[in-house]
């Protein structure tokens, strides 16, 4: 089965690179993935409509759709540029595509990239640095908070199977997105030139705060957080009350910010109907529904009725691979195969919950819970299907496969430090 999935991975990759469409090359691997799963005709369309048609992955396609408005109706306004105006005016263009989505990164919105690229597109002022390196900036560094920051739905559940605590789970991941920082800024920003040529803006632009600036951005963050916060409140009071939606927060959050940066500065109708009737909008959540229907055969019961990531489990055990090994690969190629937090927490975590033992010590909890969140992350990270991955590319219109492979030696990086946290914390405790 690990062989297969790994397979149906490459079609997508090599599909791509020959087709040049992405979402095309999506289908190409989901439909090599059905059959080598055995999965018959009649029950690929139905797990594909299943998925495509569920009210979750509407909600998903409707914050998809709010995001990318969102980000438009700011470049729109003159928010963007004046954005990047600011935060170069402060630490020049090298490092501005490195922070400009870093701080969009604390934005746990699916396909947040898209948000982003814009933003790094506009330090590039000559076109001087190659569009793969702008690529892979802003993929990279978009993430590197999600080792340990709470507003993340895959933090979330991950804390939730294993019972860490919020500040046990964020002190496991802080040195894990110390090494993406770094590792991303050794191996991708040197590719930067050193000295980017800066433009003459005005003054009165350079001395805008960043902060006032970014006051949709921090809008989404408390509409996210005052949604959650109400609701969990209302259902201490109605335990009967059913759990909204998980991406209801996200679009009450950014529906407010639509609102503040309406009110901030205004745009005529015109502008939006550019915003509302673009064709990129629709290409880029086209992607995103391939993607979805790829996830979906992964998290599909086979014919058998056993699911891929158990079966991946059992190979391993025949092959003999030691225990630490699976706790690193089992979250790792569910996160390769998914390309989305929330799947690979979903698909491997109840696996490696159950390998903690019956009454485990709470060391062993912190540790194997750090390291199969972070070794599952990178899996994310390096996975084709990744929606933040695939807008990215198409943004700058770069290989999927050439995006990938400069990203391996900063995964590394992470790996190595989730290796020491996973042995300090058995050593230690």
């Amino acid at each position: 089965m690990i062989v297969r999935v790994l397979v149906s991975l490459a079609v997508i990759l090599v599909a791509n690179r020959l087709i040049r469409n992405l979402a095309a090359a999506v289908l190409l691997g989901t439909v090599a993935l059905a059959v080598f799963t055995g999965q018959p005709a009649g029950a690929s369309f139905r797990i594909a409509a299943v998925r495509l048609f569920s009210s979750d992955n509407g909600y998903l396609m409707l914050v998809i759709f709010l995001v990318i408005w969102l980000s438009s109706q700011m470049a729109e306004a003159g928010v963007m540029s004046d954005l990047v105006d600011a935060v170069r005016g402060r630490i020049g263009s090298r490092h501005a595509m490195a922070v400009l989505p870093a701080l969009i990164g604390f934005l746990p919105m699916p396909g947040g990239a898209i948000f982003s690229a814009p933003l790094v597109e506009k330090c590039d002022l000559t076109g001087s640095t190659e569009p793969i390196v702008k690529t892979r900036a802003n993929y990279w560094f978009r993430h590197v908070w999600e080792p340990w920051w709470p507003l993340y739905p895959g933090v979330l559940l991950a804390m939730h199977l294993s019972g860490v605590e919020v500040w046990q789970f964020m002190l496991l991941g802080l040195p894990v997105s110390a090494a993406a920082i770094a590792g991303g800024y050794l191996f991708l920003m040197r590719r930067v030139p050193d000295t980017l040529p800066e433009d003459d803006s005005s003054p009165a632009v350079s001395a805008t705060s960043p902060v006032r600036l970014l006051a949709p951005v921090f809008t989404v963050i408390a509409g996210y957080a005052v949604f959650r916060i109400f609701f969990a409140a209302a259902r201490h009071a109605i335990p009967e009350m059913p759990a909204p939606n998980r991406y209801l927060p996200m679009i009450f959050g950014i529906l407010l910010a639509v609102l503040v940066q309406e009110h901030l500065r205004p745009l005529p109708g015109q502008a939006w109907r550019r915003i509302l009737l673009s064709s990129k909008t629709l290409n880029l959540v086209l992607i995103v529904a391939a993607v979805r229907v790829y996830g979906a055969f992964i998290e599909a019961p086979l014919p058998a009725g056993t699911n891929p990531v158990a079966l991946m489990q059992e190979e391993m055990v025949r092959w003999g691979i030691p225990a630490v090994a699976m706790i690193m690969l089992l979250p790792f190629i569910a996160g390769l195969t998914t390309g989305l937090g929330i799947g690979f927490v979903g698909a491997s975590f109840p696996i490696v919950v159950s390998m903690m033992g019956v009454g485990p010590r709470p060391a062993t909890v912190l540790a194997f819970t750090g390291l199969a969140f972070a070794c599952g992350h990178v899996g994310q990270l390096l996975s084709p299907v990744h929606v933040c991955l695939v807008v990215t590319n198409e943004h700058f219109k770069t290989d999927l496969l050439r995006s990938l492979r400069g990203l391996l030696a900063p995964a590394g990086l992470m790996v190595l430090a989730a290796l020491a946290v996973y042995a300090s914390i058995l050593r230690w405790m």
